[in-house]
């Protein structure tokens, strides 16, 4: 198949393409069970447009790109022009200052992701059997709309590590960061993971849930028709609270969650913490084939070691007991490696247009990876593992 068979069109919604179309390419293994990444669905996407999300004066303007070939899709690709850096959780804010300074206009700008989702998963959405062919069609017209439009740059934030790879080879800038991942070797239960951690780091996770069930009230895991519309007015008190308290306003408008009960619930985890029969806290969860990933947490009381329960003790019994292989918690946080949490690089590719600045951010990012790689090794080393359970010999602490 040859690039001059592949035509592609820009849509400015998914409403534009039918979701058995997109979802062909987004998640053609959903036809056998859930989809391995709940955020790059059909349903997902036009919740974000369809509430308000994104769009109108959000900053976040869809401009999908859809391949064709032969007049079927073959690939697709999320994609937003963006007014401001906000909502990405891998940061170019930097580049924007120092462009800035040279003079030049750094947004908008093209980005291809999950908004609001810092989850690792494919954003070069292709068929089975036309990865290559896709990704280089998507790939070439991302620049295309880049150059023709003097963008200053496009940015294809937390793909896979594979996408990451290829993207290089076609000479997009490759980037490294972390996150910080809880992974499942396993486990039959909550014990049998505790075992694997230093004595201290297990008696302090001990101490810690004992601690948060001392709130005076339930927790509470819920999904699917368990969750009911009122659950939702809570959550978005707690999402609003912590929303405003982190970014200065929420991202997410109540719409949103509507929208989410009314087409995802099934792929919905909500930990509600409830006492005297009232929602005080909660996380909500995102459930995908392999991997749970935690979003978002609010509550309206203060107890003490309740966020650390509802947030990552409450995913780990989930995952373990639904056989996943990892829980994703999030973008940041050094405090999760405590809890059991360790670093995963993550990846993601850009491509900037004037060739000094890109020579400049090259320069930047070789030595930002070999930062990364260092400190992914330390922290690692430093973690809550027992040196046994890494593969070396008996920890400091006799374990």
């Amino acid at each position: 198949m040859t690039e001059t068979q592949i035509s592609i069109s820009v849509l400015d919604g998914l409403d534009g393409i039918a979701a058995g179309e997109w979802d062909a390419c987004a998640c053609p293994e959903a036809a056998v069970g859930r989809p391995v990444d709940p955020f790059t669905t059909h349903r997902f996407l036009r919740a974000l447009e369809t509430s308000g999300s994104v769009g109108g004066q959000s900053g976040w303007q869809p401009h999908h790109l859809v391949a064709r070939a032969g007049g079927a899709v073959i690939a697709v690709m999320p994609l937003y022009a963006k007014s401001h850096s906000q909502g990405e959780y891998i940061f170019d804010h930097a580049w924007a200052d120092a462009y800035a300074r040279a003079d030049g206009r750094y947004y908008p700008k093209l980005q291809s992701a999950v908004p609001f989702t810092p989850a690792t998963g494919r954003r070069f959405l292709t068929r089975p059997g036309w990865e290559d062919t896709g990704r280089a069609a998507l790939t070439q017209a991302m620049v295309r709309i880049g150059a023709e439009n003097h963008l200053s740059s496009a940015h294809i934030t937390f793909c896979t590590r594979e996408e990451a790879e290829a993207g290089e080879e076609m000479g997009l800038l490759r980037r490294t960061t972390h996150q910080y991942h809880w992974e499942n070797r396993g486990y039959a239960d909550f014990d049998a993971f505790l075992a694997d951690l230093a004595s201290r780091k297990r008696k302090a996770i001990r101490k810690e849930r004992q601690t948060a069930v001392q709130f005076g009230g339930t927790i509470r895991m819920l999904t699917g028709d368990a969750i009911r519309p009122g659950h939702w007015d809570a959550f978005w008190t707690f999402y609003q609270d912590t929303g405003s308290r982190k970014w200065g306003r929420p991202y997410l408008t109540r719409a949103f969650f509507d929208a989410i009960h009314e087409g995802m619930r099934d792929d919905v985890l909500l930990v509600l913490a409830e006492r005297d029969g009232r929602p005080v806290a909660g996380a909500l969860n995102f459930i995908g084939r392999e991997t749970l990933f935690g979003r978002y947490w609010g509550a309206v009381e203060d107890h003490p070691c309740l966020h650390f329960e509802c947030c990552y003790y409450q995913a780990i019994d989930y995952a373990i007991a639904h056989g996943l292989a990892r829980v994703e918690a999030g973008a940041q946080g050094d405090h999760k490696l405590s809890r059991g949490y360790l670093p995963v690089a993550t990846h993601s590719l850009h491509w900037i247009a004037d060739p000094g600045f890109r020579k400049a951010v090259a320069r930047y990012l070789d030595e930002e990876r070999a930062a990364v790689a260092e400190d992914i090794e330390a922290l690692v080393d430093f973690g809550p593992l027992r040196k046994i359970a890494r593969g070396g010999g008996p920890g400091p602490d006799g374990d």
